[in-house]
């Protein structure tokens, strides 16, 4: 008897493919870094996310067109982020951009938050009902009512006669205006806060405001 003969098998080489590497432009490096540090990120509060959504395309179309600057909200974060769109962007947009955005975080109204870009002399104070008079309980849900007034019009008065804008958030208050207009509104809201009633704190500013317009 023959003995069986071995088939070798011959298997197929492997060859190995040739590394590719990205190399990045010079240039490229130097404009991606130089938007990383000066990126500038707002976060976005829980109750304020469904406005977000609804004003997304004005507010993309504020900093994009009227800034030049790009913008992204990065959605596992919650957080909006602003950066300039090259390196001859003016840094003082990028400032307004984010106090335009944070502004509406806060809770004010869009063309009110507008403001921060449009004008320079804008500022936010924002302040605790606690910082002035520590309250809980009832007695805090009545100075925020007394504040507000009924339909808000005790918060109107205050904004009409100061030249400001007041945004309520629970026990926060925020306040957009000039120096001197802010100074006047939180004086009126403090006074409110440590029980004086409303047509006595309307009376001293419409006499504070009879004093300066006699000044001007």
């Amino acid at each position: 008897m023959t003995k069986p003969t071995k088939k070798t098998i011959k298997r197929p080489s492997k060859t190995k493919k040739p590394k590719v590497t990205l190399v990045k432009d010079k240039n490229e490096e130097k404009k991606d870094s130089y938007s990383f540090v000066n990126l500038r990120r707002v976060s976005v509060p829980a109750n304020r996310m469904t406005p977000l959504k609804n004003n997304w395309d004005t507010i993309v179309r504020t900093v994009v067109e009227h800034l030049k600057l790009q913008i992204r909200m990065c959605t596992k974060s919650k957080v909006v982020e602003v950066r300039p769109a090259s390196e001859n962007t003016d840094l003082s947009l990028l400032q307004k951009a984010q106090d335009y955005i944070r502004a509406f975080m806060l809770g004010f109204e869009l063309k009110d938050a507008e403001a921060m870009i449009r004008l320079e002399d804008i500022f936010i104070e924002s302040f605790e009902i606690k910082d002035v008079k520590r309250l809980n309980g009832e007695h805090l849900s009545r100075c925020i009512g007394r504040i507000s007034g009924k339909d808000g019009k005790t918060k109107h008065s205050i904004e009409n006669m100061t030249r400001t804008r007041v945004v309520l958030a629970q026990d926060r208050i925020h306040i957009m205006g000039s120096f001197n207009s802010i100074k006047m509104a939180r004086h009126s809201i403090c006074s409110l806060i440590l029980g004086n009633q409303p047509g006595k704190v309307y009376n001293n500013l419409c006499n504070i405001s009879k004093r300066l317009r006699e000044k001007m």
